[in-house]
């Protein structure tokens, strides 16, 4: 067992209050993890401003390097870790035993990334749209052209209250350092591996301690973060992006609700696509925001739904060291059951098809923890209420629904990829303001490209653009 401190601007803290984290099979206790207190974070945000003090003191472009040295100590070196350190293969094994996530799905996520540190100077001259980087250091300078402009952080870190179902996530944050921000971050409380690795990866890398704390806590703390610090990304439920719509300081990361979508012009290919379909809807266990929930075509959906069925009802619940492991489980107690019976209840709606019912239960309880295999439902209509809910494990609707009507009732998407050559629907697809992440053509929903902006850009999130104006003399010095 190890025993994981506090992070307090980059210095350890050993709190009286531990939390346990715990194997789901075994129930061994993998690490001991002291515990914030909101009074902890009221005191240590006072120094919030050192952290992008000491930032902008080192060149952007340094910074950037040392993102891409942290990306290989990330992946491949023996790290510290609380008391004790931790190989790549001692990361992957304690993540999957705390979060039920299959080992070699705990690795791709440790690629991910690496692959976003490794290439930090092409993201961040995506995300910032080519501006010439000491502009975010200095708040000035000219753009091109001699037009000057003017950016200023609005915070000096960003909070992030972190989730614990899927690691994917932290590539989200990982372009904050090299822009001269520090982090606050408290993580989920089955996952603290991911945060301290990296920040252990950073300091390897020559970043400054002074920018960084990790706050483990209880839900207390996560409303702490987000009261006190002013930039905050949060990571939850439909009520929790309901909870904060409309607030400038906080981009809430919800459900997805991803779809792909099959055009009058290629619906009857549709058997082209089942491969991506099925990708989409079970990799990383269904896990993440980007993976399909639906799939919407206006004919052929009860045989679309049923090649789903074939491709992925089967596949069966194996331990999380096996290789060929798909499937997640719920570790949190009753939590697997509660989803499977209000699935079962709205699955009573007349129009509604459980195409995966032959390939045997979907619930499958272990003792210390609980699984949900592929779960594949059609629906004849859009509006059976089952027709646009989405869960933490391989689960979509099928649903028929004429191709003029799909904009209209396919709900907030966070990806959408259309599968489809319609010139003029593509237009609108285009222009709906309730698709975040528009793919036209036959892209998997999962398919990210790491240049662009996940919901939302980080830049502006952090930066806000002004009118500036100086003498020609202070714009050169």
């Amino acid at each position: 067992m190890v025993k994981i401190p506090v992070l307090r601007w980059g210095q350890p803290y050993e709190s009286l209050d531990h939390d346990k984290v715990i194997h789901f099979v075994t129930g061994e206790t993998l690490a001991q993890v002291s515990q914030a207190n909101p009074g902890l974070l009221a005191k240590d945000i006072r120094k919030a401003a050192r952290a992008r003090e000491v930032l902008r003191e080192i060149p952007i472009r340094q910074l950037v390097e040392m993102m891409k040295k942290a990306a290989d100590l990330y992946r491949d070196a023996t790290l510290p870790m609380g008391d004790g350190t931790q190989s790549p293969d001692d990361f992957a094994r304690q993540q999957s035993a705390s979060t039920g996530l299959p080992e070699h799905m705990c690795k791709f996520n440790m690629s991910k990334n690496h692959f976003v540190l490794s290439n930090m100077d092409k993201i961040l001259d995506c995300l910032t749209r080519g501006l010439p980087l000491d502009i975010l250091t200095r708040g000035y300078g000219e753009e091109g052209r001699g037009v000057v402009v003017s950016y200023q952080a609005q915070s000096p870190v960003l909070g992030l209250v972190l989730p614990s179902n899927s690691p994917g996530v932290h590539t989200l944050w990982l372009p904050v350092i090299p822009m001269q921000v520090g982090l606050i971050l408290k993580p989920g409380p089955q996952e603290p591996w991911t945060p301290y690795r990296m920040a252990a990866a950073f300091f390897a890398a020559g970043v400054p301690k002074e920018c960084l704390s990790i706050y483990p806590g209880g839900a207390d703390m996560g409303a702490e973060v987000v009261a006190r610090v002013p930039r905050v990304k949060i990571f939850g439920s439909t009520e929790t992006v309901k909870r904060y719509h409309g607030n400038p300081c906080v981009q809430v990361h919800g459900p997805g609700f991803s779809k792909i979508i099959l055009g009058d012009d290629c619906v009857d290919d549709w058997p082209k696509y089942i491969d991506l379909m099925a990708d989409s809807v079970y990799l990383n266990s269904g896990r993440g925001c980007i993976n399909c929930s639906g799939v919407w075509a206006s004919r052929h959906t009860k045989e679309i739904a049923a090649a789903l069925a074939e491709k992925i009802g089967p596949i069966p619940v194996l331990p999380p060291e096996d290789p060929k492991a798909a499937l997640a489980p719920f570790t949190v107690p009753g939590q697997a059951q509660a989803v499977h019976a209000t699935i079962l209840d709205k699955m009573k709606e007349d129009g509604v098809t459980d195409m995966t019912a032959k390939f045997g239960p979907r619930l499958v309880e272990k003792e210390r923890c609980a699984y949900l295999r592929p779960w594949v439902i059609h629906c004849d209509s859009p509006e059976r209420k089952i027709a646009n809910t989405e869960y933490m494990f391989p689960y979509v609707t099928v649903v028929q629904c004429p191709q003029a009507d799909m904009l209209a009732k396919i709900g907030q998407t966070l990806v959408c990829s259309a599968i489809t050559n319609d010139k003029a629907w593509s237009q609108q697809l285009i222009e709906a303001t309730h698709i975040d992440r528009l793919n036209i053509g036959p892209i998997p929903t999962i398919k990210l490209d790491w240049l662009q902006p996940h919901e939302g850009n980080i830049v502006d999130f952090l930066f806000r653009a002004r009118a500036f104006q100086t003498t020609p003399e202070r714009l050169k010095s």
